[in-house]
């Protein structure tokens, strides 16, 4: 994972210096570190930052505008753009960049509704099927969300977040439904996550997922049913900066 700094809101600011014509509004970025490949641990990032609301649609980023926020060189984030711009979420700007696709509310809508249908009677069964011990080890996971949260680091909220349901999915033995969801988020805005954290209420949708493991280690299958339909709701409004 990228190391942040413990400032500000936890994350490195990005250089508002680039080429000519260029757009870009001056973003908060993790630095990118660690042995994976660059591309990769770009692309991770840049979903982050897009999902978080760090990159806005319409607006045009370069390359080396974003390398710099990065503190890595332009080629693994060209690269990296190119791969987001293969599964439709940005879109080449000849010459000057790459886009962020724009998403209409019926967008939402039906990315919710897919999500509901998959995730609230998947994660409801969980209650029933999971081993205690994997539904426990879920914990640490959804504190780490709260934990960002706390300290307004909306990309490790975003990153802790995937990390959670996903490897929530995961306990139902479906890696194809993972991957289903896994695409359905990537494609997601949560544009509500800076007021949220502003008026300091992000910790308390972050709690959310710390009663959801509490209500699946109890074995409560209603209740989690109940809160996995509560919180896409508040997801929802996250999506279109409402709540």
């Amino acid at each position: 994972m990228p190391d942040r700094s413990t400032s500000g809101t936890g994350l490195m600011g990005a250089s508002a210096a680039g080429a000519a014509g260029d757009q870009s509004p001056s973003l908060n970025l993790p630095r990118v570190l660690g042995h994976h490949s660059l591309r990769e641990q770009v692309s991770h990032a840049l979903r982050a930052a897009l999902i978080a609301g760090e990159l806005r649609p319409g607006v045009v980023y370069s390359a080396p505008v974003l390398a710099a926020g990065f503190g890595v060189s332009a080629t693994p984030v060209r690269e990296a753009m190119l791969d987001l711009a293969k599964e439709g979420l940005v879109e080449v700007v000849r010459n000057k960049g790459f886009r962020v696709t724009e998403l209409s509310e019926a967008d939402l809508d039906q990315f919710t509704e897919i999500r509901a249908l998959i995730e609230v009677p998947v994660v409801a069964g969980l209650a029933r099927t999971a081993a205690a011990k994997d539904l426990a080890a879920l914990r640490p996971a959804a504190e780490a969300i709260v934990a960002a949260a706390q300290a307004r680091d909306l990309i490790a909220y975003v990153e802790a977040d995937q990390a959670f349901h996903l490897s929530l999915l995961g306990l139902s033995g479906n890696p194809h439904l993972v991957a289903v969801v896994s695409d359905l988020r990537n494609r997601s805005r949560l544009y509500g996550l800076p007021s949220l954290a502003d008026a300091g209420a992000l910790a308390a949708s972050a709690e959310e997922h710390v009663q959801l493991v509490d209500a699946l280690v109890a074995r409560d299958e209603a209740a989690v049913e109940e809160l996995m339909r509560t919180h896409l709701t508040h997801v929802r409004s996250l999506w279109a900066g409402r709540e």
